[in-house]
């Protein structure tokens, strides 16, 4: 009798033994409907063994589903998430199926397997025939004659230095300022990739990115099947791009984080655009990060990747600096007489500021509407106001199921939590002392689209934010707009700040900065350098000059003068010598023990025993110079969250490996004493604490 090990998408870190029927090709790799505790789930085979420790219990594989199976790269890509990352290995095989595979428990065993197959061969086949009419109006293959865009001196250099590691693994840093053309690195790199027979996987951080992408792919490989792949598809359309990509059918396969897990038997080269996004690290669940695992995907295969950005973040910089990856840089734009913008501050205090507009940004978007040009407003927050104040006593309005405020939020009028979603009615008097004078303190996307409005009463305002393209293809009719000149002002957050080209956006004009500077975590001014770097660039990248206009009581902070200097390098190097010198990231190793429960007192009594526990280890997996420290039990930033009291332990090391020794021995020893009224998680390498 043979026995599967199949993993499954539970919260048990071993997989489970089933025996195969006769006549059932159920090998490693293979997708299985199984029988578990009564319910029908899906699994995949790990390995297929002759004998199991429960042989006289087991159950049978009910089905082997047809059309999917997974290769051994992603058999091994999965079962090293599920080690790294301290996750359950079903869950980690989970993110590698595609849509039809993944639909978890069943609610009623199949009648027969022949019916059940004939069930999915059927779906399978309506799926596909709805791919067919969605896909009519958008050929696969853009029209034959395009050519490929002339390449500046630096960007050629940079796509024969790639090309040139074709073959073998080679880590690249592509540092380019906003604008430098790196875009056109990646296609050149990618068109010689496939024309050797080989596939390319692309990864961008966010939905919103890739239609912009997809159309510069089209039309730069327009004989190249291209497919793309995130989670805003129908699910049809992600089952047959993840086929043609399993195939082999898709040169060019384009995606959000969850594509790194895809199947590419001739994958040849991929490409991390932005890298430096904290989109690519997955916080909820299997928390693993995209860009981390494509560089061990493409080591592992033995073939070059690309990590691109203006503004690399501290871990990538550090790995070009220790010689582990080369740094390639494109030190201006591409598009010949543009350069970069003009940077302008802006002070705050003890200006005349009318709904967070300060006068000089008010004249700079006077003129850009004259000119007839494009201006971009940004502001990291959505809703109207930040809180809601009595102007008489100390009430604030609060969630009560968070440590938050409450933002307030127009059209309609209510109270929200940006955490769990709480809404509640805006209150018309203090709930506490009945004052009639409350203030909407601080300002958001809403409040500023207002002000904008109210100043510029015949300019065409556009809003983009989470709340405003919920809807799909939300965001691609405003960029249809943009690009149609039938908008002069964007208001939006940091959707608007990455990667997208505007041909006639001159100003930015950026609001609340300052905010940033007075957060606890270590990341917040790599971050706030970051998300300035990309927003400022957005302007004047074809056509007229561009103009930056940041608001802010602190213009000799280091973060603004990187900004004004265009010197992202030297910050960078700043930021990691004061990161080696308080031994933080990513001059150590760290991972993050969270807990949460209804009862602040049993996260607390949880914490300390898996502390004590974590101590008791430590000095058992790591010698004095590579010691293991734990820090003890603390409130999370947010310490309380949709009603559930939270907290944690930070766990670090010197050394990655010491680290990974100690992380499984801790885990399984918080398995067996966790309460279960206590829910928690291992976050390895987490990006903010």
């Amino acid at each position: 009798m043979s026995i599967a090990r199949v993993a499954l998408p539970v919260a048990a870190f071993e997989t489970f033994d089933y025996w195969i029927p006769e006549g059932l090709a159920a090998g490693p790799g293979a997708v299985v409907r199984v029988n578990l505790a009564g319910r029908h789930r899906i699994g995949v085979v790990t390995a297929v063994d002759g004998t199991s420790a429960h042989a006289e219990r087991l159950l049978p594989i009910d089905e082997v589903i047809e059309g999917v199976r997974l290769p051994g790269e992603i058999i091994a890509l999965a079962e090293f998430v599920s080690r790294y990352y301290q996750c359950a290995a079903g869950m980690a095989f989970d993110l590698a199926l595609p849509p039809i595979a993944r639909s978890g428990a069943v609610s009623r065993r199949p009648a027969s397997r022949a019916r059940a197959t004939r069930i999915d061969r059927e779906a399978d086949a309506a799926l596909h025939a709805r791919d067919a009419s969605d896909a009519s109006d958008a050929p696969d293959v853009a029209p034959a004659g395009s050519r490929a865009p002339e390449l500046n001196a630096a960007q050629q250099d940079a796509a024969d230095a790639v090309a040139a590691s074709f073959g073998s693994f080679a880590a690249f840093v592509l540092f380019g300022v906003t604008g430098s053309g790196k875009t056109e690195v990646y296609l050149q790199a990618a068109r010689e990739a496939v024309a050797r027979g080989g596939q390319v996987l692309i990864l961008v951080p966010e939905i919103n990115l890739t239609p912009q992408f997809e159309e510069r792919v089209r039309a730069t490989l327009p004989q190249v099947h291209a497919v793309t792949l995130h989670s805003g598809l129908p699910a049809g359309t992600r089952r047959a791009n993840w086929e043609a990509a399993a195939s082999g059918a898709a040169g060019v396969v384009l995606g959000t984080r969850l594509a790194v897990f895809t199947a590419l038997p001739h994958l040849a080269l991929v490409v991390v655009d932005e890298e430096h996004d904290d989109s690519f690290k997955q916080q909820e669940g299997v928390r693993y990060h995209a860009r981390d695992l494509a560089l061990w995907r493409a080591r592992r295969r033995g073939v070059p990747i690309v990590l691109g950005s203006a503004t690399p973040s501290i871990d990538t910089w550090r790995r070009a600096r220790a010689r582990e990856a080369r740094l390639l840089t494109l030190g201006s734009r591409a598009a010949a007489g543009t350069v970069a913008p003009a940077i302008a501050f802006a002070p705050v205090r003890g200006a005349v500021v009318a709904g967070g507009l300060t006068p000089q940004l008010v004249d700079a978007l006077a003129g850009a509407l004259a000119r007839r040009e494009q201006a971009l407003v940004f502001v990291n927050r959505r809703g109207y106001a930040t809180s809601l104040k009595c102007s008489a006593c100390a009430w604030e309005a609060s969630c009560p199921r968070c440590t938050a405020r409450l933002v307030v939020h127009r059209g309609p009028d209510r109270l929200r939590c940006h955490h769990c979603a709480h809404a509640e009615r805006l209150p018309h008097r203090c709930p506490a002392c009945g004052n009639v004078d409350i203030l909407a303190a601080g300002f958001g996307t809403q409040r500023l689209e207002e002000a904008i409005r109210t100043a510029f009463p015949t300019a065409r305002v556009a809003r983009v934010d989470r709340d405003t393209t919920r809807g799909r293809d939300a965001f691609a009719s405003v960029r249809r707009r943009v690009d149609a000149h039938e908008v002069d002002i964007l208001v939006g957050t940091q959707m608007l700040a990455k990667g997208h080209d505007f041909g006639r956006l001159t100003l930015v004009g950026v609001l609340g900065a300052d905010n940033a500077l007075y957060s606890a975590d270590f990341r917040a001014t790599e971050r706030l350098t970051a998300l300035l770097v990309q927003v400022a660039g957005r302007a004047g990248r074809a056509g007229p000059p561009g103009r930056v206009i940041v608001q802010t009581d602190f213009p000799d902070h280091p973060v603004y003068r990187a900004l004004a200097a265009a010197d992202y390098a030297q910050f960078a190097d700043d930021v990691l010598a004061e990161r080696e010198a308080a031994m933080l990231p990513p001059a150590t190793r760290i991972a993050l023990l969270s807990g949460e429960a209804h009862e602040r007192a049993d996260v607390d009594r949880f914490l300390a025993q898996a502390f004590e526990c974590g101590r008791g280890l430590a000095g058992t997996v790591a010698r004095s110079d590579d010691r293991i420290e734990l820090f003890g039990p603390v409130p999370a930033t947010l310490a309380r969250r949709a009603g559930f009291e939270r907290g944690q332990v930070l766990v670090q090391s010197h050394r990655r490996a010491v680290l990974q020794a100690f992380l499984p021995r801790w885990r399984e020893a918080i398995e067996r004493s966790s309460p279960r009224r206590v829910r928690w998680v291992i976050d390895v390498d987490p990006v903010t604490f």
